[in-house]
């Protein structure tokens, strides 16, 4: 099986420096892997998480700020931009990445669960984009940008099975149905105000979730490489990549935009061997 290192494009600068960059879910995962790509370019991290140790032990190591932040509480959610705004005084980058499932057979889900996984994983980021676009709004653009009407670049985490289906994550699946709409409706609902919105659909990255998710199993773990052409899993720094690049001026005329990172699986309709 073929490997190729993520860390190909650690020498590619996208022109981050001095942006402020806010990243929900930033403790572990993905989210970890943005906010480390972020400082890596120079800009002002800010880590929202609801895990207090290592979203306090990542802010440490990469000189960024936490905040504990329950993205499905709009009161959290307003103290958080608040505190942003007066630590940096605007807001120039938001990554909507926190997210759960809760895996079950559909004639099993409860009422409960699904609540919980809308309210993180769609309610959180239709709360914080928001209010992450209202502050923007206000704001001048940044003096780097070539475009000089652009305010901030908002980025939502989906999924490929916001179109594709897995019957044991029910809610969750439709939870990234939800995201995709919504990124194209703040899209719509933002350009005027000089505001880019778009997502990224990951397959299945080597996360922790990944592997409560859907990697449940060496049996779990072949079906998923069966139906991935590039025959591996995809890693959080890669999809942190395309992150940054939709935040940058390299995607100015870049909004409304699903941007599948998935090793080809979207594409596929057959199975191949591993």
């Amino acid at each position: 099986m073929s490997h190729f290192s993520s860390e190909k494009s650690a020498t590619v600068s996208f022109g981050l420096r001095g942006r402020v960059a806010i990243v929900t879910g930033g403790a572990q995962g993905i989210g970890e892997a943005c906010a480390r790509r972020f400082a890596r370019e120079g800009a002002q991290v800010v880590i929202a998480d609801m895990a207090e140790g290592p979203g306090q032990a990542l802010a440490a190591e990469l000189g960024a700020l936490f905040v504990h932040c329950d993205v499905g509480d709009k009161t959290q959610v307003d103290a958080l931009v608040a505190s942003v705004m007066a630590m940096h005084g605007r807001i120039d980058i938001l990554v909507n990445n926190a997210g759960i499932f809760k895996a079950a057979d559909f004639l099993e889900v409860t009422e409960a669960d699904f609540d919980a996984v809308l309210r993180v994983n769609l309610k959180g980021a239709f709360l914080v984009g928001q209010a992450v676009a209202r502050a923007m709004a206000r704001q001048p653009a940044h003096p780097g940008d070539g475009d000089s009407t652009s305010r901030g670049a908002i980025i939502n985490m989906s999924s490929v099975n916001g179109t594709l289906a897995i019957p044991t994550i029910a809610s969750y699946n439709v939870s990234k149905g939800g995201i995709n709409q919504l990124t194209r409706v703040m899209s719509l609902a933002l350009a005027d105000h000089g505001i880019r919105v778009n997502a990224v659909a990951p397959g299945t990255i080597a996360t922790e979730l990944a592997a409560q998710a859907v990697l449940t199993s060496g049996d779990a773990r072949q079906r998923i490489l069966s139906r991935t052409p590039m025959k591996r899993l995809g890693q959080p720094s890669e999809i942190a990549d395309v992150v940054a690049w939709l935040a940058s001026d390299a995607a100015s005329y870049v909004t409304g935009e699903i941007v599948v990172v998935d090793g080809g699986r979207m594409t596929l309709n057959y199975t191949v061997p591993v």
